[in-house]
């Protein structure tokens, strides 16, 4: 559902859509990409003038829209570790559960 003040068939909520079938994608739990689609939504509101308020974190820095996706950080090394098993899940790395961080990071990189 839609963060509150999100009208039906507007842009804000294909966005929510969209972003909760992204996260799921990439391996977070349906309540994980609700709520982080959520924030997502109500930061590009106040970013745009659409909310009645807006705290100053919610508009410094780029846009999630204008990042295009991209993560604060660069390559394996600012992904987590459960974005890196599952990296590694999909490459068919064997024995990744019993893999650190940073042996992921070490096999997911070799891999590709």
């Amino acid at each position: 559902m839609p963060p509150r003040g999100v009208k039906k068939g507007s842009k804000r909520e294909r966005q929510y859509k969209e972003i909760v079938k992204s996260e799921k994608k990439e391996g977070r739990s349906p309540k994980r990409a609700k709520a982080i689609a959520a924030r997502t939504v109500n930061k590009e509101k106040a970013r745009s003038g659409e909310s009645k308020s807006k705290s100053k974190s919610s508009t410094r820095g780029s846009s999630a829209s204008s990042r295009g996706g991209k993560q604060s950080g660069k390559g394996p090394a600012g992904r987590t570790r459960d974005q890196l098993y599952n990296d590694a899940k999909k490459l068919g790395i064997e024995g990744r559960s019993k893999m650190s961080k940073s042996e992921l990071q070490h096999a997911v990189a070799g891999a590709g």
